[in-house]
């Protein structure tokens, strides 16, 4: 990761969130992807990323991804940490040892109020003992950390571009501010980053700024992820499916003819492992 990183140019990232995800972006040719809570908490959970999802559940998910693309560079939500510093050290060693190239780290309130809206964060030295401790573990495998801040909606610009600053202070790889209203908030989170990658969620759709892939380039981001490019597009695939099922079809008009499904899975790939232990 460090070494793509270290690369010129824009790198787009798409989300996973299981083995069929992570092997068909290995296999459009991405090197690196994002397991994306927002996508674990819809494959799981049937819903939204609303902190329901537990530790287990997301290394679980990212053994999940690594296993069936043992090749992609994963990036993988480490939520909140699950927990105090102690806890987000716990989070950090386990993802490194299953493979994960990097995590993120985020400095919400957990359990979040009992609404969708807004993600109050918690106090500023709070979440550097966090940071600080996630760095520290983070040595044992070399697994890169992502530091987010979720504070833009409630605690303005000024105390988000703070945290970042802190962040790159506490030695974190990968910076990410959360929902910026415009592009000069964007350039200005990169500013903050003193040089370091600086990632986004882009995604149209959501209450944040959002430019293309051309534009987050020319505005300094290095990393862009798409949570709802891969998702949705799943999402319509198994609506399509079912809907041409309860018309009385057998399949959707856009399934794939059944030589490319097989071949998307593998089996021919099996059958050939398979001859080895044929007696």
């Amino acid at each position: 990761m460090r070494a793509l990183l270290s690369q010129p140019g824009f790198v787009a990232m798409p989300a996973v969130w299981d083995g069929l995800s992570a092997k068909l972006t290995a296999a459009a040719g991405f090197k690196t992807a994002f397991l994306s809570g927002s996508c674990v908490a819809a494959s799981r959970l049937g819903g939204p990323d609303l902190d329901l999802l537990s530790f287990a559940e997301m290394l679980n998910s990212l053994e999940m991804v690594r296993g069936a693309a043992p090749d992609l560079l994963v990036l993988a939500d480490g939520d909140h940490g699950y927990g105090n510093a102690m806890n987000v050290q716990r989070t950090v060693r386990a993802y490194g040892r299953a493979g994960a190239a990097a995590i993120l780290i985020e400095d919400k309130i957990t359990p979040r109020a009992l609404t969708s809206d807004g993600k109050p964060c918690m106090p500023r030295e709070e979440v550097r003992m966090k940071i600080r401790a996630a760095v520290e573990a983070a040595k044992d495998s070399g697994i890169l950390v992502m530091a987010r801040t979720d504070c833009r909606p409630t605690a303005g610009i000024e105390e988000a571009l703070a945290r970042i600053e802190m962040y790159v202070e506490e030695g974190a790889d990968i910076l990410f501010l959360d929902s910026p209203k415009d592009e000069d908030e964007v350039k200005r989170g990169v500013a903050a980053s003193k040089g370091r990658p600086h990632f986004a969620v882009l995604s149209p759709g959501a209450g944040r700024e959002t430019p293309t892939q051309k534009r987050a380039h020319e505005l300094g981001l290095k990393i862009g992820t798409f949570p709802t490019g891969t998702l949705s597009p799943a999402m319509a695939g198994m609506k399509a499916g079912l809907a041409a099922l309860a018309a009385g079809a057998s399949a959707a008009e856009s399934a794939l003819p059944t030589k490319e499904f097989r071949d998307t899975l593998g089996y021919a790939d099996y059958d050939a492992q398979a001859k080895k232990f044929i007696g």
